[in-house]
């Protein structure tokens, strides 16, 4: 019993340590509890609800989940970001239990028809968006502002559309902005512990805060902006250390810089490290990557689990050749299509061509050079396709298809015909990553094929059979919709190699090896080019000089069937009360000058360094995430601003309190107000807060905010179908939603 109340009376006096270092007293700590929980589940309950819906693949989750499926398989891919976030991804999908099949080709594909667990994977991405408000609130908590503050400044997250839209998809910036909001709490931590230089809590948020910060680049090379952020307050806490009214010699000021250089330099570095040699560790075979790469860095790849069956495809191979999608095989046989269809239309009466999701021999066909070339068939070439079984040709034409009037028919016509129709039997094989001039190969390379004259790409579907005239099969015809993903199809297989054919026999590669840091550099060295190369003019890039009034938006998904849609756009009144926020903060800085200049001191002491210390902090933080963009040539969108944004967040809520504060000297007060009844009594008594003002005015924000949320939630979850008017209703500023006529 006596054991029990030493260690209460332990812990109660590191609490009032703890609590006397915040500036907060014991009697508030209840509330700020209180606030914390409040905003936590509510971030919770807006980031998680109707996270199933839609539940098909949205945006950039084309990108990111497919990067995803690649870890999973560990075929080797390229992409532009660093690995972290998409390793965390991957690890989910592991847990899960998930083998990466799917390859989220398209916006708009099924994930419960692909059995892809994307609710386990959008959850990744929602717990950590929903983390990222309790630390805002947090971060203000630890800079001594109020309860009411600190759940203002959390709200202008919580309520945000654009955050919510972020951070509850496959994508990256939830642990761009989670890990952005927590390496800024972390040193806001570490600075509060300037007194007790090299104790154990200084040395931990330090570390904390190297960790954060690697975190934050290893996500996205966005992030040496939150280098530059916290860079500057370290190099203004070392300048201020050499100052020799201080007394420290500079010894004791170079332990101070070689304890920040290896803990926020160095140990982040390594870490950064630490993930791409994960990323080279489980991506060990061949993949869509290997083309980015030299040939030393493609030799240390083992072949994929398809490169046994993925063969490459010689002019006159017999061929068959399968839909991605429905899986059936383009397939023709001796039947012709009926006079007429059901509905009165006409047809050409020609060979039938369909598709068949059983093996026949009717599904083989002899790939020809129109040019009479012999050798491999590149991804881009123009090919004839011979129908074995009937010895006729591919063709389509100007003809209706049974099912699509719109679309063209497909029909196999003898060798006379084919002679006098030649331009007909034209198809260009168009791969679908726009990368031609590659070998062909049987089971990877997936490809539309172009009809050369009309222009229209042959397609299949299994919603609608042909009736008992075409075997209860599925109709093939030219669709005129080219960008259409449903268009896609491989070759399946190569019919009967000769033995004497070296693709016959499969000879696994040599693996080879490389030094993790040559694979490393020419790897950097290649990000860095590509993503230079990102300066071609995108439909959704935007100029930064839009992004804090988010004038306009992006559209992330639409349904046109249910006249739902996706619209990524930030809480528009929450913007632009940050951008007033922020020029006020700068005609306030210049009236502090100005007065200072005539020797009118208008300020305490203790205001002028929450101004410029505090906010100054978050205000330089600001600038340091949103204008370098001004200086990027590459495609600039909306959601880089996000980090700006939440940092805005900050700033917004502390000048506010700031400006309802009576910061004043004595000479300058007016005594009656400096007792109003509503004025805090908890605060020093030169920094009483007007909290009639101060409570209502923040109510007023709230209830816009809130209720901006509430009136664009149909556009941010996009489960909500709205009409025309309701939909011009919300078309604020320069956005342009879809289903507005």
């Amino acid at each position: 019993m006596i054991k029990s109340r030493k260690r209460s009376r332990k812990v109660s006096l590191i609490t009032e340590k703890e609590l006397k270092n915040s500036h907060i007293s014991l009697g508030d700590e209840k509330w700020y509890t209180v606030g914390l929980l409040l905003v936590t589940i509510t971030a919770f309950c807006t980031r998680f609800y109707a996270i199933n819906y839609p539940d098909e693949v949205v945006f950039d989750e084309v990108h990111f989940g497919k990067f995803a499926s690649y870890y999973l398989e560990r075929t080797y891919f390229f992409d532009l970001h660093p690995p972290f976030a998409k390793l965390l991804i991957a690890f989910v999908g592991f847990l899960a239990g998930y083998n990466g099949e799917f390859k989220f080709t398209t916006i708009g594909e099924s994930y419960i028809k692909n059995e892809v667990p994307y609710v386990v994977y959008r959850s990744l991405s929602a717990v950590q968006g929903s983390l990222t408000v309790p630390i805002v609130y947090l971060c203000l908590k630890e800079c001594g502002y109020t309860v009411l503050t600190c759940v203002f400044g959390a709200c202008i997250i919580l309520f945000d559309g654009a955050h919510i839209a972020e951070t509850r998809l496959i994508l990256l910036d939830a642990t761009l902005i989670f890990f952005v909001s927590l390496s800024i709490y972390s040193y806001i931590k570490f600075t509060k512990r300037r007194s007790e230089p090299f104790g154990q809590k200084w040395w931990k948020w330090l570390f904390f805060t190297g960790v954060s910060l690697s975190c934050v680049i290893s996500t996205k090379y966005v992030g040496v902006f939150t280098y530059l952020t916290i860079g500057c307050g370290v190099l203004f806490d070392l300048w201020s250390l050499v100052d020799y009214k201080k007394g420290y010699s500079l010894a004791y000021v170079g332990k101070h810089f070689a304890a920040r250089f290896f803990l926020l330099i160095l140990v982040p570095f390594l870490i950064y490290l630490n993930w791409f040699y994960v990323h080279f560790a489980i991506l060990s075979k061949s993949g869509p990557g290997d083309s980015f790469m030299s040939s030393e860095f493609q030799e240390t790849l083992g072949d994929s689990p398809l490169a046994a069956f993925a063969k490459e495809v010689h002019f006159n191979d017999i061929i068959t050749i399968k839909h991605k999608e429905t899986d059936a095989m383009l397939h023709s046989h001796l039947a012709n299509y009926p006079l007429r269809y059901e509905d009165g239309r006409v047809s050409s009466q020609g060979q039938q061509v369909t598709a068949y999701s059983g093996e026949d021999p009717n599904n083989n066909w002899q790939i020809i050079s129109p040019e009479g070339l012999t050798g491999v068939v590149t991804q881009g070439d123009v090919v004839r396709l011979r129908h074995v079984g009937t010895d006729g040709y591919l063709l389509t034409h100007d003809v209706a298809s049974p099912f699509y009037p719109t679309n063209e028919e497909f029909t196999v016509v003898g060798q006379e015909k084919a002679t006098q129709r030649w331009n007909e039997t034209l198809f260009r094989i168009d791969p679908y990553d726009k990368k031609k001039n590659r070998p062909l190969k049987s089971k990877a390379s997936f490809f539309k094929l172009i009809h050369v004259p009309t222009v229209v790409a042959m397609w299949t579907h299994n919603d609608q059979l042909l009736p008992d005239w075409g075997f209860n099969q599925q109709e093939v015809n030219g669709n005129k919709k080219l960008a259409d993903e449903s268009n896609l199809w491989v070759v399946d297989n190569i019919v009967d190699i000769a033995e004497d054919d070296p693709r016959k026999h499969y000879v696994p590669k040599e693996v080879k090896n490389l030094p993790f840091l040559t694979k490393w550099l020419e790897l950097q060295r290649l990000m860095f080019i590509q993503n230079n190369k990102l300066s071609s003019d995108h439909p959704f890039a935007s100029d930064p000089i839009s992004w804090p009034f988010s004038l306009s938006g992006v559209s992330f998904w639409t349904n046109n069937e249910s006249r739902k849609q996706i619209y990524f756009v930030g809480n528009i009144p929450g913007w632009w009360m940050e951008v007033a926020a922020l020029g006020s903060f700068l005609g306030l800085v210049f009236a502090d000058q100005f007065t200072r200049r005539r020797n009118s001191l208008v300020l305490t002491n203790s205001a002028r360094s929450r101004l410029y210390n505090n906010l100054g902090f978050f205000f330089v933080g600001w600038c340091c995430h949103y204008l370098p963009f001004f200086l990027m040539s590459r495609q600039k969108f909306l959601h880089h601003y996000l980090p700006a944004h939440l940092i805005a967040a900050m700033f917004t809520a502390g000048f506010l309190e700031f400006i309802f504060t009576d910061n004043r000297t004595e000479e300058f007060k007016d005594q009656k107000s400096s007792c109003e009844p509503n004025s805090n009594s908890s605060k020093p008594k030169e920094q009483l807060i007007l909290w009639l003002s101060f409570s209502s005015f923040v109510a007023l924000l709230l209830s816009i905010i809130v209720w901006t949320f509430f009136f664009f939630a149909p556009l941010t979850y996009g489960n909500t179908a709205l009409s025309a008017e309701e939909v011009q209703q919300r078309q604020w500023l320069d956005m342009k939603l879809q289903f507005a006529k």
